[in-house]
């Protein structure tokens, strides 16, 4: 990448108020044609939202976009439209013990709503309040609730694939868990025995550390200190006994390539967290090894993945979908210039961008405040030069016929789920709901910093 240096969040502010201009009329758009008998928006096809069964995952987020709209604007008519949707479509995903996906759907509808009651940008209402806390608490349960057991008091939140797989995208989902805890809630399993949600949250992001991320150390003949912070999607177990077995892939490349969107969700992960576990007491997290300890933990992590993400990036912030997609040879001294949405070879993820970004500037926030300034403001910066980027064209849609905010996602290049516009080889020109959403809450973070306002977090008491 290459990082302007010069960029603030005010400075972006025109661009982040013509994104939610555009964002306003996708969404009235959208919500106007949608008939929720065909199921979930998931991506585009030739502008279009499609449903695609595969795992309910992306409902928060088209309810979500709506919230955050009301956020940025204060147009009351999305609050509403994101009340009712949350009403009377999310409670299926509340009590959904088949998804790894809480963390998405339920913190971006209802633990949205909860936070905007909290900060008084809503009328308070203490039955509405309550209603919003259930459903977080029950969410995070159900969570926590999906557990693999792997030996020396170590587990994690298996995927939707089953019990032997742990995704790289539950990290983001983690946050379900640490709302539901710090709304008070007591997770009781069988023989009445409570749950530590706390305590399974940190194994979960301990065992995704250890396994999903590689740190240049040696672990496989791939694992090279010029490659530090690489990541695999997917790490299998043996469940019987509790070993691991190998790393897979199941949406990048292969399972010794990086998948960026995997990357960008354990990037935004960690940092997020680190700003919850801030919060909490040193005395509260004693039982885990210290605050100390969980902290210094999460950030070498989180530099790492953030080191291989400006490392392996374009140098408009954009990456391809996989840093080791067979057709990048194809594209010469590709990461020497900016990303090519519609060259003939590899497609890249704007979707990806959008969720790194946030990681690198909380990260960046967050090394600032603990008195590392240059090094956090070069992961600032880097999130600003990445929006700077996706708040405009190529990536931002200006088309009044596209239901889609943010251009060039991709959703499943291995199964060949993307469409392929005519005249082109490779998926670009669509949007995904993970992506558009992903877009607003980086531009409603942002918005937020540059008039000074509250700092955007996912968890609010």
């Amino acid at each position: 990448m290459q990082i302007d240096s010069s960029l603030t969040p005010a400075a972006l502010l025109p661009q982040i108020d013509h994104l939610f201009a555009l964002s306003g009329q996708k969404i009235n758009a959208l919500q106007g044609r949608w008939n929720a008998a065909d199921g979930t928006p998931v991506f585009t096809v030739a502008g279009k939202y499609g449903s695609r069964g595969w795992t309910e995952w992306t409902q928060g987020f088209q309810f979500g976009s709506a919230i955050l709209q009301f956020d940025a604007t204060g147009d009351a008519s999305f609050l509403e439209l994101g009340r009712k949707a949350t009403v009377d479509f999310m409670a299926p995903h509340v009590s959904h013990t088949g998804v790894h996906d809480h963390g998405f759907n339920n913190v971006s509808t209802y633990g949205n709503l909860l936070r905007l009651q909290n900060e008084g940008r809503i009328p308070a209402n203490q039955a509405e309040k309550d209603f919003y806390v259930l459903a977080l608490k029950i969410s995070g349960a159900v969570q926590a609730s999906r557990w693999t057991k792997i030996g020396h008091g170590a587990g994690y939140i298996y995927s939707f694939n089953g019990p032997h797989s742990l995704f790289a995208d539950t990290i983001r989902s983690l946050r379900s868990l640490a709302v539901s805890h710090l709304l008070g809630h007591k997770f009781m399993a069988e023989g009445d025995k409570q749950v530590d949600l706390i305590g399974r949250l940190l194994q979960h992001a301990e065992t995704t550390a250890k396994y999903a991320v590689y740190y240049g150390k040696g672990r496989d003949s791939y694992d090279t200190p010029e490659l530090r912070g690489r990541t695999a999607h997917e790490s299998i177990f043996n469940t019987n006994d509790g070993q691991y077995r190998c790393p897979n892939s199941q949406q990048g490349y292969c399972p010794f390539t990086t998948w960026t969107r995997g990357l960008a969700w354990i990037l935004a992960g960690y940092p997020e967290e680190i700003e919850f576990f801030e919060t909490l007491s040193d005395d509260e997290l004693a039982p885990y090894g210290g605050k100390a300890k969980i902290l210094a933990g999460f950030r070498e992590v989180a530099e790492a993945v953030a080191d291989f993400y400006l490392s392996q990036t374009p140098t408009c912030g954009v990456p391809y979908w996989d840093t080791g997609a067979p057709g990048l040879v194809h594209l010469g001294d590709y990461l020497n210039r900016p990303a090519e949405p519609f060259n003939a070879h590899e497609p890249v993820d704007s979707s990806a961008a959008a969720i790194a970004a946030q990681g690198l500037y909380r990260l960046g926030l967050y090394l600032q405040r603990i008195g590392e300034k240059e090094k956090g403001l070069r992961y600032e910066k880097a999130a600003l030069t990445v929006a700077k980027t996706l708040f405009a064209a190529p990536y931002l849609s200006e088309d009044p016929k596209h239901e889609g905010l943010l251009l060039h996602s991709v959703y499943h290049r291995p199964n060949g789920w993307d469409h392929v516009p005519a005249g082109q080889s490779v998926p670009c020109g669509e949007s995904s709901m993970w992506g558009d959403y992903h877009a607003r809450e980086l531009a409603l973070l942002l918005r937020r910093q540059a008039k000074g306002q509250p700092y955007l977090t996912f968890f609010s008491k």
